[in-house]
C-alpha cells in the first residue's frame, strides 16, 4: 500500500465525516452527563438512555445530533491532520527500515493529536456550548458570543486538559489501533476483521485512560468566554464537590462512542486509502 499523503488525507477525512455523523448523539449525551451537578433533587440525566430520552422528547431528536456542524469540521479537520502527522512522525521515532516498537506507535499517536487539537482547539469550543445548551444556537452565534465576552483566547478555553485528553485518545486509537492490528494481521489477513477487531481494542483502551481529562475540558469549554477557571481549580471542585467518580461521569456514552467510532473510522479509512491509492496509481 502506497504511504501517499494525499491518500491518507482524503481517507482521513471521508471516514471522520462518517464516523461523527453516525455516533453523534452518544458525544451529545456524554458532554450533558460531563458537565451536570449533583443537586439536593439529583442529577437531570440517569445515564446515557436516559439522557438522549430526555433530550429528544423536550427539544426533538434532532437535538440527539446538535453541534453536527461544528463537530464535522473539527473532526475532518483534526482527524485529518492527525492522520497525516501519524506515519511520518512515527518514522521519526524509530531508524530507517526498523519496525516501530508499541511504545513509538503510542508516542506517535500522542504527538500527532497533540499538534493537531492545538490547532484546532477553537472547534471543539464552539461544539461544546452548542451541545449543552437548551435552546438552538448556531455556529455564527456561539462564536460572536464567546468573543464578546472573552476575547479571541477565549476559543482556546481548555486546551490543556484538551491536549493531554488527544494525547492519550490518539496514543490510544492510532498507537494502539497500529500495535493491534499488526499482531492480528499475521492470524487473520488484513481484511475487515482485523480491522474491526483492532478498532475495538483501541475504542475500549482510549475511553478507559482518557475520560478524566476529557470531563475536566468539557467543563472548561462549557463556560469559555463566561469564567476563567484554572484546570487546577475545575479539578479540585470537581473532587471537593462531587467526589472521584465524577471524573467518570459520562464513561458509558463515551466508552460506547469509541467502540462504535472507531470501527466506523478505521474500517471506511483502511478501505478508502486503498481505493485512493489504486485509483493513484492508474
Amino acid at each position: 500500500m502506497s504511504d501517499d499523503t494525499g491518500a491518507r488525507f482524503v481517507a482521513s477525512s471521508i471516514a471522520c465525516a462518517i464516523a461523527e455523523s453516525i455516533t453523534l448523539p452518544t458525544d451529545v449525551a456524554k458532554t450533558r452527563l460531563q458537565v451536570q451537578n449533583n443537586t439536593s433533587t439529583g442529577v437531570q440525566y440517569n445515564g446515557m438512555y436516559d439522557c438522549l430520552k430526555k433530550t429528544a422528547q423536550s427539544e426533538g431528536i434532532g437535538a440527539c445530533w446538535k453541534g453536527l456542524q461544528p463537530a464535522l469540521v473539527r473532526q475532518v479537520c483534526y482527524g485529518s491532520l492527525s492522520l497525516v502527522l501519524y506515519e511520518p512522525i512515527r518514522q521519526m521515532f524509530c531508524e530507517e527500515g526498523e519496525n516501530p516498537s508499541f511504545f513509538q506507535r503510542l508516542l506517535a499517536g500522542g504527538t500527532a493529536g497533540a499538534i493537531s487539537i492545538t490547532v484546532f482547539n477553537p472547534t471543539e469550543v464552539i461544539k461544546t456550548q452548542i451541545q449543552t445548551a437548551s435552546s438552538t444556537k448556531t455556529m455564527r452565534s456561539v462564536i460572536s458570543n464567546i468573543y464578546k465576552q472573552g476575547g479571541i483566547f477565549a476559543f482556546w478555553s481548555g486546551l490543556q486538559p484538551n491536549i493531554a485528553r488527544t494525547f492519550l485518545v490518539n496514543a490510544a486509537e492510532l498507537g494502539t489501533y497500529d500495535e493491534a492490528k499488526s499482531r492480528i494481521v499475521p492470524y487473520t489477513g488484513d481484511n475487515a476483521l482485523a480491522h474491526i477487531s483492532a478498532s475495538g481494542v483501541a475504542g475500549v483502551t482510549s475511553a478507559l485512560i482518557s475520560t478524566p481529562a476529557d470531563v475536566i475540558k468539557t467543563r472548561l469549554m462549557d463556560t469559555a468566554g463566561k469564567t476563567r477557571p484554572s484546570v487546577i481549580g475545575a479539578v479540585t471542585s470537581t473532587m471537593r464537590e462531587e467526589g472521584p467518580t465524577a471524573f467518570y461521569k459520562g464513561f458509558v456514552p463515551i466508552v460506547v462512542r469509541k467502540v462504535l467510532w472507531c470501527t466506523a473510522f478505521f474500517v471506511s479509512y483502511e478501505q478508502i486509502r486503498v481505493m485512493v491509492n489504486a485509483k493513484n496509481v492508474k
